[in-house]
């Protein structure tokens, strides 16, 4: 796989980090999701997919002094907190970059490391309205909507830092230097948005939003913006006339650019989809998509084992990265690092 050998260390978080270290795992890099000790709650990513699980307390000297050494080792580290909890933990990227120069440090936050809004909380909704992007998401004379969390949270921080990541990574073959990326929610999605900015003096923009086409040959020149209320209400009546079904019949094989809304129990067995084998099943029966995109060489091979267990694989990622069977047995007594091994099902 086109990442095959890479090291990264990802420090557990929420959302946009995990989905981060999964494409790096799906595409072969050997991912260690470092975990907490204790959970307040339970574990709620679902986006361990080829990933290993070491849980060790950061919080501990100890615990802060084996992320270091571990990071020696490594050759990125997905960073997820607020701003300013590494540093106080002593593993800034001044000092893990002076222990291993060439280290990828990826900081993954809403607002980025520096602004007025550096040190705050804040959700994808949040990071939305500031990039300007959720005022475009709405309808003639209705309040904003956003796509639940997939622009900022998924796309504007989990990809686009992923993208950072490989981009650092190739940069390190000429310098052989690490770096620090500094991802923001943000302005990964004002970046995505860079169609809207670069458009705006094309007239896109200045018609009702969301009011829908009619390709009806009775009705004016669908460019005719005055009539789009008019038409909308003629397309709707006509396409309630038939079912769904009935609809994919007339238009697949044509250029017409129409396809049904599939729900997600329905898009794997659509036939597109199962031809390009678009959706994976897990050995747990469960269904996601495949990775993308698609490398003819190198193509992403993704686990089909479940997600797993906090600590299920402390001591083996220990030893693979030099620690002494008694220094881990001195880690586990102090309480620094956890087991968990699963229970056989008979």
């Amino acid at each position: 796989m086109a990442l095959s050998g890479l090291r990264v260390l990802e420090l557990a978080g929420l959302a946009p980090a995990p989905l981060c270290g999964m494409i790096l795992a799906d595409f072969g890099a050997r991912v260690v999701r470092v975990d907490r000790t204790n959970p307040p709650a339970p574990h709620a990513d679902v986006q361990g997919r080829g990933k290993r699980s070491l849980a060790l307390d950061l919080k501990r000297a100890a615990g802060a002094a084996a992320l270091k050494r571990l990071c020696r080792g490594a050759d990125v580290l997905i960073e997820p907190f607020r701003h300013g909890v590494m540093e106080r933990l002593g593993l800034g990227p001044e000092v893990l970059l002076q222990e291993n120069p060439k280290l990828i440090y990826a900081r993954l936050t809403g607002f980025g490391q520096t602004g007025k809004y550096a040190k705050s909380a804040g959700h994808d909704i949040n990071y939305l309205a500031l990039s300007g992007v959720l005022s475009k998401l709405a309808r003639k004379g209705e309040n904003p909507f956003p796509p639940v969390n997939l622009l900022a949270d998924f796309a504007g921080g989990g990809v686009m830092c992923a993208l950072g990541i490989v981009m650092a990574l190739y940069e390190r073959t000429r310098s052989g230097k690490g770096q620090i990326i500094d991802a923001s929610m943000v302005e990964g999605a004002a970046y995505l948005s860079s169609f809207l900015w670069k458009s705006q003096n094309l007239g896109l923009w200045e018609r009702p939003q969301g009011l829908g086409l009619d390709s009806d040959n009775q009705l004016l020149n669908q460019l005719s913006f005055s009539e789009w209320p008019k038409m909308k209400k003629k397309i709707a009546s006509v396409f309630a006339q038939k079912t769904q079904a009935e609809w994919c019949s007339i238009f697949d094989g044509t250029d017409a650019c129409v396809t049904p809304v599939l729900s997600v129990d329905q898009v794997a067995s659509h036939q597109h989809n199962k031809q390009r084998g678009s959706f994976i099943k897990n050995d747990q029966e469960e269904i996601s998509p495949r990775p993308a995109p698609l490398l003819s060489r190198t193509p992403a091979v993704p686990s089909f084992k479940r997600d797993p267990f906090i600590g299920e694989h402390t001591e083996e990622i220990l030893l693979e990265y030099g620690f002494t069977e008694e220094e881990i047995a001195k880690l586990y007594s102090d309480k620094v690092i956890e087991f968990s091994i699963p229970e056989a099902k008979l």
